[in-house]
């Protein structure tokens, strides 16, 4: 397959995440499939770290060569890790990654579920991940997936027995996996789960292995595999079009904020799995042999098999509508089966495949994307029997329970459209990620409503039912209100329907730096949720610092839009730090939250509610030079930071790096991972060496060895390595205490150390030219020094700088001394100077 095609491909892929919430309209190649799988009585749990942990070759596998019903447990969202496509970190990449993984499983057929586990950054060993982590909670969690989904089979992604040669959380999740084993059949332990689920105990349990795990491929192509069981995962879908790697990797791929887009495979590929323990293994090409996945296993399920095995056997490809009757009679026979978790999940299976097989085309859509409480919101209604099949709209209910009937005959083809008003409850609670409503700790997630615990997102509460008859047969299908709307030059648009506050507010600068006592304006941003809003707003600040004026009223005519007000804050004379946070008072309600919108475009568009607050730093910060160009990376605050230290900043493109644009500026700045993902920047790397030697400044953020664009980083030698510091609060030891970067023109000390986050830095150097002086040296735990974080060398009159800090994070979360720091980085060689002027001489 050629790229054009990929792209093709993938771009397909996306565009039915954009319209997630469109109606499906599937064909009877689909329709055929889910049939299939309806027809296959079993289960599969895999089990790993993140998102972007799971093998999809494997889930894809499992799904559609083997039709199981086959999710991915992850045990966290993906908070500690970096963003490729946006500047959203922590929480918000969180939810990200979550939507990410969502659309992943839409392509590979499987579902997704999670813990309360919140990814704190990389770990290098199980026992300090259980340190952050609540272990009881996270096993409770896993033991609840299993209960709830109750799999035949799991499978692990990483190994149980290897801890401290992967991420601290891989092999976590591998452990807890194998304890939650033995324990979700166990009656005794987690009993308060058992008031809403039962007991279940899964048959086998396997590690999803392969040749890496063995060091090499010639070392597993010697061992024995006689406890293995192989797959060809590269297996081809004629109905699809697609092989299953093929299929896996446009799964994959939609892990974008990781960088993981790539191109597609095809062909005959092995996969391995591991038995660990369980019933015995008595067949290595058969994970499920001795278990029944068939009909038969439920007590009077054998004559639901029949009607549906007829089915797949005489499937009408041209008109699955002619199957609608046989279809019905399984269903009626279904709701009388004792098994309440497969009559559950085979009942909401089979209402689909017969909406399916109708043509039945269910819409609610609302006017507006989102609304506040007690307002009242006009919803178009769709309904289209697109089959000859006799079908009667009884009535539709709405969230509040107000039943509309309606008594109409659906004829083929023919549209019925009609317009509901929805009001919204007084006591509605603002669409937001569950798991985000209340604050947790750095390793978990406070969820109070336990009935939410694990699930991937905030279930909808707004939706529409329609009470069909299907030749008298009752059935209720559900839908979500969405909206559709369209753009000219996007076409036909869907978005999720939110609730959102009456008010809601944000100050533009999440980090505000004082370098002097002098006062300084912020602005808060007020949006409306509805019209005519009127009320006043303030802000809360330390006891040490001010604001003026104390309270501003605001009033804003029409729902969606803002309002801006100024405040002037001023800063006590002495070092201090703290949170302003803007309160809106409405009536006799207040709110402190910001509504912030994520909107890209292989995702469904998300609202999430924060609390709205800003860090204040007061700080003796000094710098020399005034004017910054930066390269943007993988997406980074560093250059709104930069800002507030007093620099001049301007983004430059690749295109634009030459000497007249560089001779503009003091430094240069190149933003995280811009190595990895830029390519033509590597035909810029003699300019920006040449502007160094000519007595600029060039600072270099972190890379990874991995999908590096550039042969040359440096001007100097020097070898990128996976060393990383993780913890934030490892001791900062001085190598070369007199280097002007640790003195002037701020003098850095251990104190500068304080407070950092998440980490100290990642992906140091492990080896540099002579030319480099390493600055500090720190390790984690039980490891050796690493001595790469800071790495400086003279290069003409200017100097080129690497390192692998965490300015990224440090920034944002408005820690002091990495702005020092990186005042003094920046100041190297100015001395008074007036750099610009230098460079044109």
């Amino acid at each position: 397959m050629n790229k054009k095609l990929l792209f093709l491909m993938i771009a397909a892929f996306t565009l039915s995440n954009i319209i997630a919430q469109k109606p499906q309209t599937p064909s009877s190649s689909e329709i055929y499939e889910s049939i299939q799988k309806l027809n296959f009585l079993g289960s599969v749990l895999y089990i790993a770290a993140h998102p972007d942990d799971e093998n999809t070759r494997l889930i894809a596998y499992m799904s559609n060569r083997i039709k199981a019903r086959t999710t991915y447990l992850s045990l966290t969202r993906g908070d500690g890790g970096q963003n490729l496509i946006g500047p959203e970190i922590r929480e918000l990449l969180g939810v990200i990654r979550t939507q990410e993984l969502l659309a992943a499983r839409r392509v590979d057929g499987g579902e997704q579920l999670f813990t309360r586990a919140n990814d704190f950054g990389y770990s290098k060993h199980p026992d300090e991940t259980l340190e952050i982590w609540d272990k009881d909670q996270v096993l409770s969690d896993v033991v609840l997936a299993i209960r709830k989904f109750k799999p035949d089979v799991i499978i692990n992604r990483f190994d149980h027995r290897t801890p401290g040669s992967t991420h601290g959380h891989h092999t976590t999740s591998a452990m807890l996996s194998m304890e939650a084993f033995d324990l979700a059949g166990d009656k005794s332990v987690f009993t308060d789960q058992l008031k809403s689920t039962n007991a279940w105990q899964p048959k086998r349990i396997f590690f999803n292995t392969g040749w890496w795990f063995y060091g090499s491929r010639e070392n597993f192509e010697k061992a024995d595999k006689s406890n293995l069981v192989r797959f060809n995962i590269g297996t081809y879908y004629p109905l699809k079009g697609l092989s299953n790697n093929e299929l896996a990797s446009l799964a994959s791929s939609q892990h974008l904020c990781q960088g993981f887009g790539r191109l597609s495979q095809r062909g005959s590929q092995d996969e391995y799995i591991e038995f660990l323990k369980g019933q015995p293994l008595i067949d290595n090409e058969n994970i499920f042999a001795g278990i029944d996945t068939t009909w038969n296993r439920v007590k009077g399920g054998q004559a639901i098999g029949n009607i549906l095995s007829d089915i797949e056997n005489n499937f009408n490809f041209k008109d699955p509508a002619q199957h609608l009757s046989q279809l019905l009679k399984a269903y009626k026979l279904l709701q009388n089966i004792e098994d309440e978790h497969w009559k559950t999940q085979k009942t909401k299976e089979l209402k689909h495949i017969i909406e399916m097989c109708a043509g039945l085309y269910l819409e609610a859509s609302a006017t507006n994307n989102w609304a506040t409480q007690n307002e009242s919101v006009d919803v178009n209604i769709e309904v289209l029997n697109r089959s000859h099949f006799p079908i009667v709209l009884q009535n539709i209910v709405n969230t509040n329970g107000l039943s509309i009937s309606k008594d109409i005959t659906l004829k083929n083809n023919a549209k019925f459209t009609f317009k509901e008003q929805l009001k919204v409850n007084s006591n509605a609670a603002p669409t937001t990620p569950y798991w985000l409503n209340k604050k947790g700790t750095l390793g978990m997630y406070q969820v109070e409503d336990i009935t939410l615990i694990g699930l991937p997102e905030t279930p909808r509460t707004y939706n529409i039912n329609f009470n069909l008859l299907f030749d008298k047969v009752p059935i209720t299908i559900t839908k979500n209100i969405i909206q559709r709307f369209s753009k000219p030059d996007k076409g036909e648009l869907y978005r999720p329907f939110e609730i959102i506050p009456e008010a809601s507010a944000k100050i533009t600068e999440k980090v505000i730096i004082f370098n002097s006592d002098k006062p300084h304006e912020i602005s808060v941003i007020v949006k409306a949720g509805r019209d005519n809003l009127e009320g006043s707003v303030e802000v809360c600040h330390p006891n040490d610092w001010s604001v003026f004026p104390k309270s501003q009223n605001v009033s804003i005519p029409h729902k969606g839009e803002e309002q801006t007000l100024v405040f002037t804050v001023t800063p006590p004379s002495t070092g201090s730090e703290g949170y302003i946070s803007p309160i809106i008072h409405i009536g006799d309600k207040n709110y402190t939250k910001e509504l912030i919108e994520i909107d890209y475009e292989h995702i469904p568009f998300q609202t999430v509610l924060l609390p709205s607050e800003s860090k204040v730093v007061r700080l003796d910060i000094k710098k020399r030079g005034e004017n910054i160009g930066y390269v943007q990376g993988a997406g980074d605050v560093v250059p709104e930071s930069l800002k507030q230290m007093g620099y001049n900043v301007r983004i430059i493109k690749p295109e634009e790096i030459n000497q007249e644009t560089l001779n503009r500026f003091d430094a240069v700045v190149v933003g995280i991972r811009a190595y990895n993902t830029i390519e033509d920047l590597q035909f810029k790397q003699q300019q920006l060496f040449d502007f160094v030697a000519r007595g600029g400044n060039m600072i270099v953020q972190y890379n990874t060895s991995y999908r590096l664009k550039a042969e040359n980083l440096a001007p100097f030698d020097l070898k990128l390595s996976r060393d990383r510091v993780t913890n934030e609060n490892a001791e900062v030891r001085f190598l070369n205490p007199e280097h002007p970067v640790l003195n002037y023109p701020n003098k850095i000390t251990t104190k500068d150390f304080e407070g950092w986050t998440q980490e100290r830095g990642l992906y140091f150097p492990d080896e540099w030219s002579e030319a480099f002086s390493p600055i500090l040296s720190m390790n984690d735990k039980n490891e050796s020094p690493k001595d790469g974080s800071l790495l400086v060398a003279k290069h003409g009159k200017g100097y080129y700088i690497y390192t692998g800090l965490s300015f990224f994070r440090e920034f944002p979360a408005g820690v002091s001394g990495a702005y020092r720091l990186f005042a003094n980085m920046l100041s190297l060689g100015k001395d008074n100077i007036n750099q610009s002027s230098k460079l044109n001489d």
